[in-house]
């Protein structure tokens, strides 16, 4: 299909091509998309043990209230981004938003646990496809090159700003209360669906003669199951009965889904895309990078909080300069990726994580802040300032315009997926230390250091596989100049 256009004449790279008011504005809703994803994260990750003070909630149904988001985003964001390719991004992102805001609204007036764990699983169903949407909008409507790069760029500096301010916004939330970190993004999601209405350009929909109901309800159910099953992994055992079954139902499912698609006059995924460009080795960087991140993440603020005893808000305080950094770096990642490649920042990202989670292996019970967790914490915002942006780049390079979608969900979705897989191995793995209440802060990090390991061994794979040399690089980088 093609999209309409904003004075973006494509294929022109030009530095000096002028973004009119248009132009800003379709980016500015974006942007807000994006960093409302980021933001309702972190907002409601501060807020658990609020939550569950209030509604009384266990920690096996507390971690719920994260693993739905996860469950719904993570599992639809393919069916999400080749939906808005093949019914129009524009009306696919101004309806999910919609959606979303709807839930945020129900889920911050409610007490009822079960609605409140519903309206974050029907939040994570609309991010699935808000997401690869706004993302496809920008690159569908800014052409490839240093045009596209920029706009990327400030896209990712919104994302990575919502995800690391989310911290701080949730623990000032909290302390008001923990509705409000449900209640924070309706302004913001209902201010983008009115400007979307003005500025996001119309999309000319192509006629494809069917859009592959099959494939579309099989790969929803075989991700569903696949995520549900990873998740709920640590509660019910990796080797239990409900969590082999899920996986060997999963893995059915998704195997009917492939023999669909190999069938399928008008596929919902064309499996050839992968051979395309660098998508497959962008999205096992995305695997890497995420899975990594989001446990490491997961277990500094566990360490923060249990071992060292801080509260939520100097918590997000210690993990600000990660997010400052991004914010200082991501605008100049469109100048970096001109001038060095993707390849290279991504290979420089991976290997700036791996040396951070290996200098926090030293860390003890009581750590002085700017030796032993400061400077982890600057190269995590590092490795993901550098990354993100490199690893969207490279995933939708040279991709045609009706399949930007798809491969903007692929990324996408290895990385949410990867995230949840490494997080619900890390879970399993801290669940086998001590972390009994009575336990001692030597005996609770001795917990935790498993699963900083792991972290650790993530990050490294995805480095070699970014610095190892691809076969036939150069004919292939050549094909997109």
């Amino acid at each position: 299909m093609t999209s309409t256009t904003i004075r973006v004449v494509p294929g022109s790279d030009s530095p000096t091509q002028r973004w009119t008011t248009r132009t800003w504005m379709l980016l500015l809703v974006v942007c807000i998309v994006i960093a409302l994803d980021g933001l309702d994260v972190s907002m409601v990750g501060v807020a658990l043990p609020a939550i569950g003070t209030e509604l009384s909630l266990e920690t096996g149904t507390l971690q719920w209230i994260v693993s739905a988001y996860v469950l719904g985003y993570g599992s639809l964001l393919l069916l999400g981004g080749r939906l808005a390719d093949l019914l129009g991004r524009r009306r696919i992102l101004l309806i999910a938003l919609t959606v979303f805001a709807l839930a945020s609204l129900a889920g911050g007036l409610v007490s009822d646990p079960a609605i409140v764990i519903a309206s974050r699983f029907i939040k994570g169903i609309a991010a699935a496809f808000t997401a690869p949407a706004a993302f496809s909008l920008i690159t569908t409507n800014f052409a490839e090159g240093p045009s596209r790069n920029r706009a990327i760029s400030i896209f990712t500096t919104f994302a990575a700003s919502g995800f690391s301010l989310g911290l701080i916004v949730g623990g000032l939330m909290t302390s008001l209360s923990w509705r409000w970190t449900f209640l924070f993004s309706v302004p913001f999601a209902v201010a983008a669906v009115v400007l979307g209405l003005f500025f996001i350009p119309r999309d000319h929909v192509a006629k494809t003669g069917g859009h592959d109901i099959w494939g579309a309800l099989t790969l929803a159910v075989g991700m569903l199951t696949l995520v549900y099953t990873i998740v709920s992994a640590p509660e019910a055992g990796w080797g239990s009965v409900q969590t082999i079954l899920g996986l060997a139902v999963a893995a059915a499912v998704l195997a009917a889904f492939a023999m669909i698609e190999l069938r399928a006059r008008h596929p919902l995924i064309r499996f050839g895309i992968l051979r395309e460009g660098f998508v497959a080795r962008a999205n096992i960087s995305a695997i890497a990078l995420f899975g990594s991140y989001v446990s490491f993440q997961f277990i500094l603020t566990i360490y923060l909080q249990s071992v060292l005893g801080w509260p939520p808000l100097s918590m997000a305080l210690a993990l600000l300069p990660a997010g400052l950094v991004v914010v200082a770096t991501a605008p100049f990642a469109d100048r970096l990726i001109d001038r060095f490649g993707s390849r290279l920042l991504i290979t420089v990202a991976l290997g700036a994580l791996s040396l951070g989670y290996l200098l926090f292996l030293r860390v003890g019970t009581t750590p002085v802040y700017t030796v032993d967790i400061l400077p982890s914490v600057l190269l995590l915002g590092a490795g993901f300032a550098l990354g993100f942006p490199a690893i969207q780049e490279r995933a939708t390079a040279g991709i045609s315009n009706d399949e930007q979608g798809l491969a903007a969900g692929l990324v996408q979705s290895s990385s949410q997926v990867g995230a949840a897989l490494v997080l619900a191995v890390t879970s399993a793995l801290i669940a086998g230390g001590d972390l009994a209440a009575d336990a001692s802060a030597a005996q609770m990090l001795d917990g935790f250091r498993p699963g900083l390991i792991l972290s650790t061994l993530v990050a490294l794979a995805g480095f070699a596989v970014a610095l190892a040399p691809r076969r036939r690089a150069r004919e292939v980088e050549a094909r997109f100049e």
